[in-house]
């Protein structure tokens, strides 16, 4: 028993002395030898990592700008036209201070932002315009887009919720197959409610409304009968569903920012009203436009919802 003792002991050493011999061997191999600079898993703990490139841009280089008529300026200059000069995405005019002049100066903006939004254009219109907007590789495109949804001749008129969600994805894919690292800044539809509320005082808006301006809000625009209050809330109700629908979509692409509600909430009083029709914003109302539009996408942090 003793000397089968010895001789374990003496197998044992001899294994961990082998053992030490190959460990030293590889890691030599492993340093390289002499060399004075360590490479593989030695060099990799000894440098620093790189500093992951952040997802969301905050100085995108290029704009485009997809929607309705509030980017299309409707009613900002003069009755029942467009003026895409005041524009809140993409207008040159000083007074607005457009987002494109904020991130891009006056001259970059006329160079490098574009304008396909569309006056009457509803949600089923935004991969169109999104497929234009992405011929020219813009790093950003604003969507401003859904008010034309909830404004039909009826309430039974209005885009279902189930359709403005496909309607937004499809748009949002539209953009991604061809521009996978183009950032999008989607804002809220506004509070449509609220714009009746302010515009129902003025006569001549009244009447330019009697066009055919939003007609399941703003028809019977005096009414305050149950039957009249019943329908406006179900359109508010439908915008409300909008939103929440274009919040959620959006937060399903890493590079896309909804603006957290933040025009919806917006109290629009009568000067950011257009003084033709006291609905689309007026100069006043799109600079307002393009401050939110300007504090979510360069925000280090995308707005709480």
């Amino acid at each position: 028993m003793r000397n089968r003792g010895h001789r374990s002991r003496g197998l044992v050493a001899a294994a961990v002395t082998a053992l030490v011999g190959v460990v030293g061997l590889t890691g030599c191999d492993a340093v390289g030898g002499n060399s004075a600079e360590p490479s593989g898993t030695a060099a990799r703990t000894g440098k620093p990592s790189p500093k992951p490139t952040p997802a969301w841009d905050r100085s995108p280089r290029s704009l485009a700008a997809v929607g309705d008529s509030i980017t299309r300026g409707f009613d900002a200059c003069s009755v029942l036209a467009d003026c895409p000069e005041v524009s809140w995405a993409t207008g040159t005019d000083a007074k607005v201070n457009s987002l494109a002049v904020r991130l891009l100066g006056a001259s970059g903006a006329a160079r490098h932002s574009w304008n396909y939004a569309e006056t009457g254009s509803r949600m089923a219109d935004l991969p169109g315009q999104m497929a234009q907007a992405a011929t020219r590789k813009p790093e950003l495109v604003t969507v401003m887009a859904g008010a034309n949804d909830a404004c039909r001749s009826s309430v039974s008129a209005m885009t279902s919720v189930a359709d403005f969600r496909s309607q937004f994805e499809d748009a949002l894919t539209t953009l991604r197959k061809t521009l996978p690292k183009t950032q999008v800044y989607v804002s809220s539809v506004p509070d449509l409610k609220r714009l009746w509320s302010q515009g129902r005082a003025n006569p001549m808006g009244k009447q330019i409304w009697k066009l055919g301006i939003c007609p399941s809000m703003l028809g019977d625009a005096d009414s305050l009968t149950s039957t009249a209050t019943l329908r406006r809330d179900r359109v508010q109700d439908r915008v409300e569903s909008y939103n929440s629908v274009l919040e959620e979509v959006c937060a399903k692409h890493r590079r896309c920012r909804f603006d957290g509600g933040a025009v919806f909430e917006y109290r629009f009083g009568t000067k950011q009203l257009s003084h033709w029709d006291w609905f689309h914003p007026s100069e006043n109302g799109q600079a307002r436009l393009a401050e939110m539009a300007y504090a979510v996408v360069t925000a280090r942090k995308p707005p709480a919802g």
